[in-house]
């Protein structure tokens, strides 16, 4: 997009109440940047297919796997930058790590996320 083609203001006028309140509303940086990262994580299609099967069931990496046609070397790598993201969580089961979502906040984000993208 080039600058023509972004609409601005014709008088540069600066409307001091305004600056004031969105800038005492602004987290700070460190939040901004964590806020970022977070959405960064959910910037691939395969972490939201991981999300999506764990939307669904707890499950461990082999089924995860055999639903995504997917190694469980590569379901795991993704796992584990979702589990460093504190998006799920995992439990041992005898031989087996069950991954589950790790609360009720991840399904909002998906859900408002495709309400977004569905009008």
């Amino acid at each position: 997009m080039a600058v023509e083609d972004v609409e601005c203001c014709d008088e540069h006028i600066v409307h001091a109440d305004k600056v004031r309140l969105v800038g005492s509303q602004m987290p700070e940086e460190d939040t901004l940047y964590d806020l970022a990262e977070l959405f960064k994580v959910f910037g691939d299609s395969t972490r939201i297919r991981i999300l999506f099967a764990l939307f669904e069931q707890d499950i461990c990496v082999c089924d995860l796997a055999e639903t995504l046609g997917m190694t469980q070397s590569a379901v795991s790598h993704q796992l584990k930058i979702l589990k460093q993201a504190h998006l799920v969580s995992a439990r041992r089961d005898g031989k087996q790590v069950i991954y589950y979502l790790a609360d009720d906040h991840v399904r909002i984000i998906i859900e408002k996320g495709l309400e977004h993208i569905e009008e």
